[in-house]
């Protein structure tokens, strides 16, 4: 994955790239990540600080497969002290230590978070100023006036300005919480002990498949599947809980598989662009 030779987003940055290759054995995921399948497949370098680009301290990489039927992502993660609590679907993972997967739909974007115990957190985006009377998205099924339909600005930084709209250019978004992608499939397998910090572990792995039929919200006119060459946004990052001076005091770390410049993973403009290649 290098630096693409094009012109900057409006972020300043360039954002990374990265081939993904047609899958040349059947994907069999079990959330180890060895298969022949992967023995293959370009892996992005070390993830780096989303903010500064500097290596993380811990190694992560992941990969991305695909075939006629589903896009197939895999992960691969260093960890010395396991750590994971949260079971219930659609629990607040970012709180904890978590894996995660954005996908860049043009007009909406999709949120996918995972633990090592494998619950998921999932949530889709539409902008707003996309969602108007009349619009494709103008149906029962994204209905803003549900009650687990919240407006949303981003990350941070906010300040007083900004606090509603957030910083991004387009404004707020929708943010559909009750949201499940059709046929997402999240597997996930940890090499250790969760939740003791006397052992020393090695750390965890995840194989996530994404049915392309299940990305017809997204597809923007693309292609279901994608046609050699055609480029999708797609986020890889992991989030860190560290912890700083005592037990109760913890910061969190955000790596990605390129630098973004900005603290907030909502920005589509940022998410590395994956070219798909036969």
């Amino acid at each position: 994955m290098t630096a693409a030779k094009t012109n900057p987003n409006g972020y300043g940055l360039v954002p990374g790239t990265y081939q993904a290759h047609r899958a040349k054995n059947p994907v069999r995921p079990d959330g180890r990540a060895a298969s022949p399948a992967w023995a293959t497949a370009p892996r992005t370098p070390r993830f780096v600080d989303m903010l500064g680009g500097a290596p993380a301290p811990l190694d992560t990489t992941a990969a991305i497969l695909w075939d006629d039927e589903a896009l197939h992502i895999a992960f691969w993660a260093a960890e010395p002290n396991l750590s994971a609590t949260m079971t219930t679907r659609d629990d607040l993972l970012f709180f904890e230590n978590d894996l995660e997967i954005f996908i860049d739909g043009g007009d909406s974007y999709y949120e996918l978070e995972f633990n090592p115990l494998g619950t998921i957190y999932e949530v889709f985006y539409l902008w707003r100023d996309a969602y108007t009377r009349g619009s494709k998205w103008d149906t029962p099924r994204f209905d803003v006036h549900n009650p687990r339909v919240q407006s949303f600005g981003g990350d941070y930084p906010r300040d007083r300005r900004n606090f509603w709209t957030g910083n991004h250019p387009r404004g707020t978004r929708w943010a559909f919480l009750d949201y499940d992608l059709p046929g997402l499939a999240v597997r996930t397998h940890y090499d250790g002990t969760l939740n003791d910090p006397s052992t020393l572990d090695r750390g965890w792995t995840a194989e996530i498949t994404i049915p392309w039929a299940g990305l017809v919200d997204l597809a923007n006119g693309r292609s279901l599947p994608p046609r050699p060459g055609d480029t999708w946004g797609i986020f890889m990052g992991r989030f860190q809980q560290l912890q700083t001076r005592g037990p109760a005091e913890t910061a969190t770390a955000g790596w990605a598989a390129h630098r973004f410049g900005v603290a907030d993973t909502h920005v589509p403009e940022c998410f590395t662009q994956v070219t798909f290649v036969d």
